[in-house]
């Protein structure tokens, strides 16, 4: 599931190498419009596998798999890349403002270019990363800048309400879990991943990465969703 202002093809060069070792792997689509509305997708989406589920999130997709996952007997593991790992009541705001150090951690207007959601409630609009703020959230200097402009271009958009809505009960109080903290993360400290992984008993990786670390070190990433794969057989 990946995150917010994002796609599937975020998850390109770790799918390709978890189908290269055997593993049938999907990428479905994050509405991002709310973590209720987007977990109960993606819950609908899990009905339609038969068999022993490895569900993966990166930031924002890691509170909608968070809430998607609660009782679901199919999921054998979680597996957190640079992501929020949300407990009852918890927001992305809350989350990301908890330490110091988040490029999000201001005022929206700074960060975030507002665009309304017709009919929808004005206060409420759907949120696209300033260009100026893009790369400086999301890449580091091993991302080439012609890339990050690429990707700051086609970003969708996050609604408002997705950053203030409380997450539910988490999946992770029942089910394994295993986490991928990017230590220049400038979206979500890595102070708070180690935090969140160590509430939710993660088994944890840190790697020297920025936000998109399943775009810069894929291999690191393979390797923990695989490790959660065979610890839960």
């Amino acid at each position: 599931m990946h995150g917010a202002w994002a796609d599937g093809s975020s998850w390109d060069k770790v799918a390709a190498k978890l189908q290269h070792d055997g593993y049938r792997v999907v990428t479905p689509p994050n509405l991002l419009s709310g973590v209720a509305n987007d977990a109960a997708s993606l819950r609908a989406y899990l009905d339609t596998i038969t068999g022993p589920v490895v569900l993966v999130g990166h930031s924002y997709g890691g509170m909608v798999i968070t809430n998607a996952a609660l009782g679901d007997k199919q999921v054998k593991a979680l597996v957190y890349v640079d992501a929020y790992i949300p407990d009852q009541h918890d927001t992305v705001y809350s989350l990301t403002s908890a330490v110091p150090g988040s490029v999000f951690a201001a005022e929206a207007s700074t960060v975030f270019d507002q665009v309304a959601i017709p009919g929808g409630d004005p206060h409420y609009p759907n949120l696209y990363v300033k260009p100026s703020v893009f790369g400086k959230a999301f890449a580091d200097k091993s991302i080439p800048a012609k890339d990050v402009a690429v990707l700051a271009a086609r970003q969708r958009p996050l609604a408002y309400s997705a950053l203030v809505e409380e997450a539910g009960p988490p999946a992770w109080r029942t089910i394994p879990s295993w986490s991928v903290i990017g230590k220049q993360d400038a979206v979500i400290p890595a102070a708070q991943q180690i935090a969140m992984s160590k509430r939710a008993k993660a088994h944890t990786v840190e790697i020297n990465a920025p936000h998109l670390s399943m775009v810069t070190d894929a291999g690191a990433v393979t390797n923990q969703i695989e490790a959660a794969a065979k610890a839960t057989n």
